[in-house]
């Protein structure tokens, strides 16, 4: 006995079998996001100024460095699977849904990337 639909049968169509990955990969990151957002709220309410100056020694602090550095991934990461599910739903012609979800990924990535390395090149001094 099986419990696939007459049609799904026929036309072959199963899960994609990534679907609590994905689910949980949102969870997780949205939890991150929201501790390490409060951080940041929090960091940025007890600053004195937002001059240049006191924004570069915040970043240059090694404990800001490293929470700062997982706000971004965790950000980008999250960011990415909430639009990959706006794409997958909204975006129905296969070959604009394809390239929307690979432009989605590299944009997602180059900002990643671009964030990392600005936070790092502050709190190492470069």
């Amino acid at each position: 006995m099986s419990l696939r639909s007459p049609l799904g049968r026929v036309l072959g169509l199963g899960t994609a079998k990534d679907g609590t990955s994905h689910w949980w990969g949102q969870r997780v990151s949205a939890v991150a996001v929201l501790l390490l957002g409060l951080w940041f709220a929090f960091m940025l309410a007890s600053m004195d100024s937002f001059s240049y100056t006191a924004a570069v020694t915040f970043v240059a602090a090694p404990l800001n460095s490293l929470l700062l550095l997982l706000l971004v991934v965790a950000m980008g990461y999250h960011s990415y699977l909430g639009v990959q599910v706006v794409i997958e739903d909204y975006v129905h012609a296969p070959g604009l849904k394809l390239v929307s979800l690979i432009l989605s990924r590299f944009v997602h990535i180059f900002f990643a990337v671009a964030a990392v390395f600005a936070i790092l090149k502050i709190g190492l001094g470069a």
